[in-house]
């Protein structure tokens, strides 16, 4: 048979009967090399994937439309592109609408050409109850269906930022772990559940952060299978008041047995966040124990707001730990939250939080 013959066969057999959307024929097949260093991205959506810094980016899960370009793009820089998985756990304690689920996520992967799965399920569970159990089936069956069917197929869970039952989520970490590819660890939101004072603090504190790595390494789970993920956003949290000392007393609101958490502030994008500080009462302010920036600013009725978020130097000293720790990679949430316009002061800022995944 012709080699080109051969090559279309093999197009046709990888992409099943739906014509591949890219110029080019090959960029449909999957990506199969390994990456020693995963920079993983989450994509919400839109186009600004078209700005990413794609010498370092690895894999993209799509969290936002399906779009064929995303993918093309992807590919030719030799990056996975991989699918959202979410299903309530209720609904899959049955094995059989567990393998209804496994099934149509593996068809539609086919379908749009795509490299694995994010199971991106964050629901509190109970350890030992029938959801504790049916999660980690799933996680095992997912990860073998997507590996028979499309080889060299990605499959990654994500995780809170410690195993302790973050979130009231107490799942079966080891066996997930051994059972896919990686854990991406979500170094962030670490405020969703304050026990102590209810007052603002960083989103992701640095030693609370490396502590969470910690304990899970203590669970010999193995460092190549964490990727840490790092925030891009950061909370504005309205101060019901704020102390000499500039602590922003916050309202308490509970969240999962706890009176108070994070969800007395909104996430803001860092792109707002850098223009929200050049305006702001303080300026950019640094906090020594967390490792984190911070500023107030007044809001029009008045309120003094504090915001805690994370920057390039925030974001280095938690990127030089992967190195340190040995672990898999690194990734945010998300990808598409910096300013990506042609502004000189946007572009550099935006060109050093990509550079900070590397470290410093």
């Amino acid at each position: 048979m012709p080699r080109f013959l051969l090559f279309f066969s093999a197009i046709l057999v990888v992409c099943g009967t739906n014509p591949c959307p890219c110029e080019r024929p090959e960029l449909c097949l999957p990506i199969r090399a390994q990456r020693d260093f995963e920079v993983f991205v989450f994509d919400v959506g839109g186009k600004t994937w078209k700005s990413y810094n794609w010498t370092i980016v690895t894999t993209v899960a799509t969290f936002g439309k399906y779009d064929a370009d995303l993918m093309c793009f992807a590919h030719f820089h030799g990056a996975r592109v991989v699918l959202k998985g979410d299903v309530p756990l209720s609904y899959i304690v049955d094995r059989d609408n567990r393998t209804a689920w496994i099934a149509e996520k593996v068809q539609l992967a086919k379908s749009q050409f795509m490299d694995g799965i994010n199971i991106d399920i964050e629901q509190a569970v109970d350890k030992g109850s029938p959801e504790y159990y049916a999660l980690t089936d799933l996680v095992k069956e997912t990860t073998e269906a997507f590996h028979r069917e499309i080889p060299g197929s990605q499959v990654s869970f994500d995780v809170a930022w410690s195993p302790k039952c973050i979130d009231k989520r107490c799942y079966d970490y080891v066996t997930i772990a051994e059972s896919c590819d990686l854990l991406f660890v979500m170094s962030y939101d670490e405020q969703s559940q304050i026990t102590g004072d209810c007052i603002a603090m960083a989103n992701a504190p640095l030693p609370q952060t490396l502590n969470g790595y910690d304990e899970y390494l203590n669970l010999k789970i193995d460092s190549k299978k964490l990727v840490m993920g790092v925030p891009w956003y950061g909370y504005d949290y309205p101060c019901l008041s704020l102390s000499q000392k500039g602590i922003c007393s916050i309202p308490k609101v509970p969240f999962r047995g706890v009176n108070c958490s994070d969800a007395a502030g909104t996430q803001k994008p860092y792109k707002w966040i850098m223009k929200q500080v050049n305006s702001s009462l303080s300026g950019r302010l640094w906090d020594s124990e967390q490792q984190a920036p911070y500023f107030n600013y007044k809001d029009q009725e008045g309120q003094i707001h504090q915001v805690w978020y994370d920057d390039p130097q925030s974001i280095c000293s938690k990127a030089n730990s992967v190195t340190s720790k040995g672990l898999r990679g690194i990734g945010m949430w998300n990808g598409n939250i910096l300013d990506y316009s042609d502004e000189p002061v946007a572009r550099q800022q935006t060109a050093m939080m990509w550079n900070a995944l590397l470290g410093c």
